[in-house]
């Protein structure tokens, strides 16, 4: 119910955390005053936070039941077994691995919501349109994206029982590129001498580099919304041979890396970019809302994906900026991704310039397109066409010319963002027949990007990388349900950004209490 000051917290509580929605709602998160609140059913915790070096150290202050946040384990539903055997884990069986500093760095925001709505691990999003594969929670599932490391300047170390965050991407490449210390902002706001990038919320991962051999080019590769556990069976079940050979000449972390709250699209492309979580870099999620000018912002759309980094914030440094201010002329390439922020060359500047490139009118007799899935699914043919214009564009920048335009250097680096794979995994969740055949597909549009390569006699002086944005889990058509019309209902004044973002009173200036 609204009050005469307006909705508060504690209204929205009393709906969210009811018993009859606890089959959708696995948790609710805000801040109050200093502390962090994660709350359930059965359960809540707070904890405060204190500066320690450059990072953090949280404190659980008050526990009160089951703690919600207590199991952080980066290894639970870790490989495919594990995870099959227990499709829809619930909230007691769950894990949420670094969950204080993925709640406190949203938090951090000026746009942050007044509460943090995550779903449970088999929520059906029926009334939002939802998909058979869900992410945006940080359980262990939808928040594991895959890394794999090697080449040139890695350490060849096989596959690895550990996990690294998300954040730590960005700062490792920015090692592996052999960029310096410069210093810059670090997790805390405070200053970090080591920081190799502007805001630096991770760490490097040396024990992964061999800083003897550095490589001469690096390669990333984005593969939107793969769960790791299914992309690492499909290599070793030698489905993947171009991945395969990649994962050969290095190191596969099997626990994962951990993307940030929110395990979203647009908001941890630009973390694995920038090595900043969210709630820093200023790319809040795929909408939010502007308390102060009573705005809602997308960009997670067509129409704005080209001018989504206009939200990023002062401070902030993409990879493409780092390595050039380190080395002003080196050429780095930024293809079909929206944070291309100080690119030589990016897609997104292209169609910012009006620019006409030749995307293919139908995905009919596309290579490395799974026939049976691209005619009835038009997601499905709509990201093989993407995917296609992608490899072309790579393909052709590193065989030498592009649109007309010669490009006699191999990039220093090159970052190349996958979309079918998304789509798929959403599309028949993933352990599908679809998201597998998005895999093999796209593993034979990476297989291009190696053959020119090859052909350009620079394969062994590279080094390449191979992550995600965030996981994706199965979820549970049967398990349907709608927070948003419980809050209508009982008549509170809110609106739900992005399917979880509540805000409070939103046209007021004021954060609700």
């Amino acid at each position: 119910m609204s009050t005469a000051t307006g909705t508060t917290i504690d209204d929205a509580l009393r709906v969210l955390l009811r018993p009859d929605l606890e089959r959708i709602v696995e948790l609710v998160a805000y801040r109050r005053g200093d502390r962090y609140v994660a709350h359930a059913v059965d359960g809540r915790v707070e904890f405060e936070r204190r500066v320690d070096g450059t990072g953090w150290v949280f404190d659980d202050v008050l526990v009160d039941g089951r703690n919600p946040l207590g199991d952080q384990s980066p290894d639970r539903f870790a490989g495919l077994p594990a995870e099959e055997a227990e499709r829809h884990p619930v909230c007691t069986r769950n894990a949420y691995p670094h969950a204080h500093e993925q709640l406190a760095q949203l938090f951090d925001s000026a746009h942050a919501p007044d509460l943090v709505v995550f779903h449970t691990a088999g929520h059906h999003w029926a009334e939002q349109g939802g998909h058979i594969g869900e992410h945006g929670s940080i359980d262990v599932v939808q928040a594991r994206a895959p890394f794999i490391i090697g080449g040139r300047g890695v350490r060849a170390l096989g596959t690895v029982p550990r996990s690294i965050k998300l954040v730590d991407v960005p700062p490792t490449i920015a090692a592996l590129l052999g960029l310096p210390a410069v210093g810059g902002i670090g997790l805390n706001g405070h200053h970090r001498a080591d920081a190799l990038l502007g805001r630096q919320d991770g760490d490097v991962v040396d024990g992964l580099l061999d800083r003897a051999e550095p490589p001469d080019h690096v390669i990333g590769f984005l593969l939107d919304g793969t769960n790791a556990n299914v992309l690492y069976d499909a290599i070793g079940r030698g489905e993947l041979p171009n991945l395969a050979r990649l994962a050969g000449l290095g190191t596969t972390l099997a626990h994962g890396a951990f993307s940030s709250l929110p395990t979203i699209t647009l908001a941890n492309h630009t973390t694995v970019m920038t090595g900043a979580h969210p709630g820093h870099h200023g790319v809040l999620h795929n909408a939010w809302w502007d308390r102060e000018h009573g705005r809602q912002i997308i960009t997670n759309d067509p129409a704005q994906w080209a001018t989504a980094m206009d939200n990023l914030l002062p401070g902030v440094e993409t990879l493409h900026e780092a390595l050039r201010r380190h080395e002003p002329d080196a050429f780095t390439v930024s293809v079909n991704e929206p944070c291309d922020r100080g690119a030589s060359w990016s897609t997104f500047a292209l169609m910012r310039e009006g620019v006409r490139m030749n995307f293919p009118k139908v995905p009919d007799d596309l290579p490395h397109a799974t026939e049976r899935f691209v005619r009835p699914f038009k997601d499905y043919g709509w990201y093989t066409r993407v995917d296609h214009h992608g490899m072309e564009q790579a393909t052709g920048i590193l065989r030498g010319s592009y649109l007309g335009v010669d490009h006699p250097r191999v990039p220093r680096f090159m970052w190349i963002n996958i979309t079918l794979t998304d789509s798929a995994f959403h599309e028949g969740g993933p352990h599908s027949e679809i998201a597998r055949a998005s895999l093999v597909d796209t593993d034979g549009r990476i297989g291009e990007v190696l053959a020119a390569l090859d052909e350009r006699g620079v394969f062994d002086r590279c080094a390449f990388y191979v992550v995600a944005d965030h996981g994706m889990e199965q979820s549970d058509p049967t398990c349907t349900g709608d927070w948003d019309a419980a809050l209508t209902e009982a008549g509170l004044d809110f609106r739900d950004e992005a399917y979880g973002f509540i805000y409070l009173n939103p046209m007021s200036p004021e954060r609700a209490s």
